[in-house]
């Protein structure tokens, strides 16, 4: 069994990329939810505007954040992750 360096495994870096890039995501979500559901949600229940009977600080945070995500996630998954192979050790670069 060998000893391998993660530093010189080119798996962590990609790894360590698409790590960066989830956070992203996450962080993107939460602003869209929380500018959303905080934004157009604090006003005065007399005062909700509704699209398909939710009030529309839910419809825009929730139902369409979740498309948006979907949509998002999709196009990254697609353009900027890579299939790494995880059962093969990394070559000897001694």
């Amino acid at each position: 069994m060998t000893q391998f360096d993660k530093k010189n495994d080119p798996r962590f870096k990609i790894a360590h990329r698409e790590a960066l890039i989830g956070v992203g995501l996450v962080i993107f979500n939460f602003i869209w939810w929380f500018g959303f559901a905080y934004g157009l949600g604090s006003t005065p229940v007399e005062e909700y505007t509704y699209i398909f009977g939710l009030p529309a600080w839910f419809f825009y945070s929730c139902v369409v954040g979740l498309i948006v995500m979907i949509f998002l996630v999709i196009v990254i998954v697609k353009k900027f992750f890579v299939d790494v192979d995880f059962e093969t050790e990394a070559e000897d670069t001694e």
